[in-house]
């Protein structure tokens, strides 16, 4: 029996090798980074490349959508002082699950998720509801996990020192990298 397909939003590459591992059991899997909240270009590029290294080190298909940032300063505008974990990462969320969905629904998808739940900083139940959200508009299913539980972060942390990734200290976002 085939499985079905489903389109993974990667955040970055230290994120993702249990979510990875967890979800290759059940689905046609591909990743898929669309990250235009990173920030300067130079980290982006630096993400890019460690996402697309682990993905042929694992047999995984990686897709990478274009890098938008002004789009993101748009939508993120007037949340620029917000605390991480407060609006402007909502927005941020929705912004990158609504491409996913789009780009699966567009490509023959049954399902969709994002390894940002993986992060002890991410709000799962945020998250997950966003994606419910656009699952219900796109008429696709989307895959609730919280990735961090069960020692889910520990775990891709392990991982991604075996494969060599690069952990990153901040999301991404220039926003959080500002120290309160």
């Amino acid at each position: 029996m085939q499985k079905p397909r489903l389109l993974l939003h990667i955040c970055c590459a230290p994120c993702s090798p249990h979510a990875i591992d967890l979800l290759k059991k059940d689905f046609e899997l591909t990743a898929y980074f669309y990250d235009p909240n990173i920030h300067p270009e130079d980290e982006y590029l630096f993400r890019l490349d460690e996402m697309i290294k682990f993905s042929s080190q694992i047999g995984l298909t990686c897709i990478t959508a274009e890098y938008d940032p002004d789009r993101w300063f748009e939508v993120t505008k007037g949340h620029e002082g917000d605390r991480e974990g407060e609006g402007r990462c909502e927005i941020c969320f929705k912004m990158r699950l609504e491409r996913v969905v789009q780009f699966a629904k567009e490509n023959g998808f049954e399902y969709f998720s994002t390894v940002l739940t993986t992060s002890p900083h991410k709000d799962a139940k945020v998250i997950n509801k966003i994606g419910a959200e656009l699952a219900g508009q796109y008429g696709l299913k989307f895959y609730e996990a919280d990735f961090k539980k069960r020692e889910g972060f520990k775990i891709s942390v392990q991982k991604g020192r075996e494969y060599g990734l690069k952990r990153q200290n901040y999301c991404g976002c220039v926003f959080s990298q500002k120290k309160d």
